[in-house]
């Protein structure tokens, strides 16, 4: 079976070489028809991979031609069941070509045009002047936290380094974590949900204003294993955020304010010279812009 499918494919590559197989003009020659759409032989070009062998070209070209013939089917299916309201595509490629050119053309303008410096200061007077913007919606702390196997030997080390703010940020819990942790997190610059600890770490948290008042250290043994937390500083629900916790944000929303005004400023100067260019002008009293009923 498999050799009858190979000398099929060899004779099918032949037939795509010959001149005069399928012929509908001199100058192209015809490889698939179908409800009157043809599939040229120069449209084959280019599918194949160089290089390739003589089977995988037939796989190729088999397959690219049997796609060819399965999209026509759908189009001629999709052409007879629409109305011609619905087939009139024209309007709504020459807007999406439209929006493309002008998306590109706005783009290139961007690329060359737009400051993309923010200042530290411009930053922080946004902050100042949209603080109800930065309301949190949760809890947020900023925290280290260890976890290791029940029978560590090394818990009183960690339990020293941890729970003493002077040694926090020691380098040596690093090191000593990578080696004795079965997990760690000890970036107590970054803000982190407090759901989102309580996920990895299972501290039971009934009110988290009352608990994070009261702890700056916690401790305890679950599930065969240690974990070690150092509240830093937390945030409650509701209330501002801190600058460096939206820093990146504002400066996004910064670029973006300055890119929305500098397309204003273009599409406006463009309107001005064609308008004093006397480029385009409005019929104001053409029929079309009435309804029938005022005619």
């Amino acid at each position: 079976m498999k050799k009858t499918g190979v000398l099929i494919g060899i004779a099918f590559l032949l037939l795509l070489t010959s001149c005069d197989y399928f012929q509908k003009n001199s100058k192209e020659v015809v490889v698939a028809e179908c409800y009157g759409k043809y599939l040229y032989e120069s449209d084959l070009k280019g599918i194949v991979p160089e290089g390739a062998s003589i089977m995988d070209s037939i796989q190729c070209t088999s397959t690219f031609i049997d796609s060819w013939v399965r999209r026509q089917v759908l189009i001629h299916q999709a052409e007879n069941n629409l109305d011609k309201e619905e087939l009139d595509l024209k309007k709504q490629l020459d807007e999406y070509r439209n929006s493309l050119v002008i998306y590109a053309y706005e783009s290139q303008l961007i690329d060359q045009k737009l400051d993309t410096v923010v200042s530290e200061d411009e930053i922080a007077e946004y902050y100042e002047q949209n603080k109800e913007d930065f309301q949190l919606r949760n809890t947020m702390v900023r925290v280290a936290y260890v976890i290791l196997d029940e029978d560590s030997k090394q818990k009183a080390t960690f339990q020293k380094l941890l729970s003493d703010r002077d040694t926090l940020l020691l380098q040596n819990i690093d090191v000593l974590a990578s080696y004795y942790a079965v997990k760690s997190y000890l970036d107590v610059d970054h803000w982190m949900r407090l759901d989102e600890l309580t996920n990895i770490v299972p501290i039971e948290i009934l009110n988290a204003e009352s608990f994070l008042k009261k702890k700056q250290f916690v401790c305890f043994d679950m599930n065969e294993y240690t974990y070690m937390v150092r509240f830093v500083e937390y945030l409650l629900e509701e209330s501002t955020s801190p600058l460096d916790m939206v820093h990146d944000n504002i400066k996004s929303v910064i670029l973006a304010q300055r890119k929305q005004a500098l397309i204003e400023r273009m599409r406006a100067a463009i309107y001005e010279k064609a308008k004093r260019d006397r480029a385009f002008e409005v019929y104001v009293g053409s029929p079309t812009l009435y309804n029938n009923d005022q005619q």
